[in-house]
């Protein structure tokens, strides 16, 4: 094959940028009440375990949403299933903005879930259909690159607008992001034709009987619990145990934002080649960076820095953890990627609400630490086995549905 063609075949299609770019307005959604908790408990009479059950009502809706809008999607047309999807999200955006009360302000989130959720879902699939396999863990790193860049810019800017504006201007900012994503996907995600073998659900269903994919959803939901037991509580536990005023925070988690960002370019990077070893090693990282927090939270200084060094490690295992689903579960793309988002958000449900009870208990902020710490202990045990499991299993019973060659530029334009 001429060089120029090789080339041109590894370049990363301008669809998975749009993608990333989309998912930065999902991203801020989903993270930015880790900075809005205090405000919003005060509005609406709650107490900060109870606001932060939002956050869980969010995951949850991602955990349901995610198989269940796959499915309901399979056969529809992907552009316009991301179309609708994105615009429902901002519908849901709009709606917590103007909830007069805690009850509707949870339901707002669950449906805003649920669309980000079916987004996730379908354009996981489609990112990963127009790529090599070897560039897998590379385009889920784009994808996820909106993620860190909302923890960098878009949960910050939420935290200050709650303490400036009130916590409503956040919901407002995001769901203008929103309309301005859906104006991205209209003008420069092409039209995606089906397979010409139209998939099927029992087909797809088959995945779930490989005990590698129920590894793959262990580890992924027990790495990212582990880090959100403590980041959902990050912002009390810089205030009340680090001791710092309520304006540091924003650029805190502006900080932890950072540390995602070089972590998802890393271990996108890296990934494709050692998927393993950046699983593995950055879930140890983050184990070792959690229990530091918690018995250094009363130093500020240890606070800022830790809270920099739990946000690069858990965003450099998300490439690897994104793309072993696909890798195990090839033969069924879309159920993969929704199967890898319910994963990740059933840590984000669990993770949580392990906080809040711990808190709830009367150990404190710090130790939300520790609890995630004994998380993610686990999600290293997990992996350990499905290393084992998959350095067992020949070589060529793992190259699941590895032949579909990645859409191209010519297809797109169907």
């Amino acid at each position: 094959m001429p060089v120029a063609a090789e080339r041109t075949r590894a370049r990363m299609p301008v669809a998975v940028y749009v993608l990333g770019l989309s998912v930065f307005a999902l991203g801020t959604s989903e993270f930015m009440l880790s900075g809005l908790l205090p405000p919003i408990a005060d509005d609406m009479g709650v107490t900060i375990p109870q606001a932060g059950l939002l956050i869980s009502a969010f995951a949850i809706g991602m955990v349901i949403g995610a198989p269940l809008l796959a499915v309901a999607t399979l056969r529809l047309p992907r552009r316009t299933t991301l179309v609708s999807l994105i615009s429902l999200f901002g519908l849901g955006q709009v709606a917590g903005a103007l909830a007069p009360s805690y009850e509707l302000l949870f339901a707002s989130r669950i449906v805003s879930a649920l669309a980000c959720a079916g987004f996730w879902a379908v354009g996981a699939a489609v990112a990963i259909a127009m790529v090599e396999q070897h560039q897998r863990a590379r385009a889920m790193a784009v994808m996820i690159g909106g993620l860190s860049i909302a923890n960098v810019l878009g949960v910050p800017a939420g935290a200050f607008l709650g303490e400036t504006l009130g916590w409503r201007s956040a919901f407002w900012s995001v769901g203008a992001a929103s309309a301005i994503a859906l104006a991205g996907i209209l003008a420069l995600i092409p039209r995606i034709p089906l397979p010409a073998e139209k998939p099927t659900l029992s087909r797809e269903l088959r995945i779930y009987r490989d005990r590698q994919v129920w590894l793959s959803i262990g580890v992924t939901a027990l790495a990212a619990g582990g880090v959100f037991c403590a980041f959902s509580y990050l912002s009390p536990l810089l205030t009340d145990v680090a001791g710092l005023d309520s304006g540091w925070v924003p650029w805190i988690l502006g900080l932890f934002g950072v540390g995602a960002l070089l972590g998802t370019t890393l271990g996108g990077r890296i990934a494709d080649a050692h998927l393993f070893g950046v699983m593995l090693w950055g879930i140890t990282a983050s184990t070792v960076f959690l229990a530091a927090l918690a018995l250094l939270a009363s130093t500020a200084a240890a606070a800022i820095g830790l809270s920099f060094l739990i946000g690069f490690s858990a965003f450099f295992t998300a490439p690897a953890l994104n793309a072993r689903m696909f890798n195990v579960a090839g033969a069924a793309p879309t159920l993969a990627g929704a199967t890898t988002t319910a994963a990740f958000n059933l840590g984000n449900t669990g993770g949580p609400w392990l906080g809040g009870t711990v808190i709830d208990a009367g150990y404190g902020f710090s130790a939300t630490a520790w609890a995630g710490a004994a998380m993610t202990v686990t999600a290293i045990a997990l992996g350990l086995v499905s290393l084992r499991l998959d350095r067992r299993t020949p070589a060529r019973t793992r190259l699941v549905a590895t032949s579909t060659p990645p859409l191209t530029a010519a297809t797109e334009k169907v």
